[in-house]
């Protein structure tokens, strides 16, 4: 929750300066420019009438005239005037924006790097520290970089994946939707056309990405802000895993895309995963030893105790020919 409140916050932030920029453009333009659909405009122009400054009366509080026709700011409360930071919150910005130019895809590095300098030329200005010039930002990946090319001129892509979770490389066709930052690490959100629905696709895991001379046309269903946070989503097509956790190895729950269900009176846990192969979840389970037990579906119950009776078979096997 908290997270959809910060990315509709930094969209109402950033819609004044734009339709002060823009003025008179159509509801169904502004809206394919920022990413919504027009019913969510509609819904944040109306949330924007409530804000601005203290007082809260006329003359206080942002004014727009706006229809399906036309947008235009009245009174911006202020909104549009450049910022003047304070050294703590210069900082702070420069802090965000070196933790964020790492991360794939989110912002393009060589426009990040040069605010930085900025922001360091601005803050020396008042302080006796002295910027680094001599940091030169990294190449950005071929792959990334043509991500956040389709991404901006609404085009579909080609891309060369890694998925995981069947350890396999897959090709397929997306229509890109938006870029999202989900426990630091940066997705891109498509409309699979494989799949056929949406899907979170990690930057550091696409392998190779072509721009296709076509427009994206993703489902209007799926461009809700809402899917931007659905990192895995329930698909009732893929099986599910019923696993007991022992209390020890709670850890897993962060590393894997697992949904806990209840907690025993032991200290156990008990929850579900989807996967797509029994190969690779049996695999990925005996690697936590006893730490987790299979409960269900039997198939997976099966293909763990196959294999964990043929690698005790074979220890056995290794030890008696060195007995003999």
């Amino acid at each position: 929750m908290n997270s959809r409140l910060s990315v509709r916050l930094s969209r109402l932030l950033n819609m004044i300066p734009y339709f002060i920029a823009h003025p008179g453009i159509s509801a169904a333009e502004a809206a394919a420019d920022l990413g919504v659909t027009s019913k969510q405009l509609m819904s944040d122009l109306n949330q924007l009438w409530m804000c601005g400054l203290p007082g809260y009366g006329p003359g206080d509080l942002i004014d727009l005239s706006f229809s399906e026709e036309s947008i235009e700011v009245t009174f911006s409360a202020g909104i549009d005037r450049p910022l003047r930071l304070t050294s703590t919150e210069a900082t702070a910005l420069l802090v965000a924006l070196r933790s964020i130019v790492d991360m794939p895809g989110m912002v393009d590095p060589t426009a990040a790097h040069a605010a930085i300098a900025k922001i360091e030329s601005a803050i020396v200005g008042g302080s006796a520290a002295e910027p680094d010039h001599s940091r030169v930002p990294p190449p950005e990946a071929p792959a990334v970089a043509t991500v956040r090319s389709a991404l901006a001129r609404q085009r579909a892509l080609r891309l060369v994946y890694y998925s995981a979770s069947r350890d396999v490389v897959t090709e397929r066709v997306v229509d890109p939707i938006r870029i999202v930052l989900v426990d630091n690490m940066s997705y891109l959100q498509a409309w699979c056309r494989q799949a056929e629905g949406v899907r979170l696709f990690r930057f550091d895991r696409i392998e190779a990405a072509t721009e296709l001379d076509e427009p994206a046309r993703p489902p209007s269903h799926a461009t809700e802000e809402s899917a931007a946070l659905d990192l895995f989503q329930d698909d009732p097509a893929v099986p599910l895993a019923r696993l007991r956790i022992h209390g020890d190895y709670a850890w897993v729950l962060d590393q894997y895309p697992m949904h806990r269900v209840a907690v025993n009176a032991d200290g156990s846990l008990e929850a579900t995963m989807r996967f797509a192969t029994l190969d690779w979840m049996a695999r990925l389970l005996l690697g936590f030893g006893a730490g987790v037990t299979v409960l269900g579906p039997a198939e997976l119950v099966a293909a763990v105790r196959e294999r964990s009776n043929a690698a005790l078979a074979a220890y056995a096997a290794a030890g008696f020919e060195e007995a003999g």
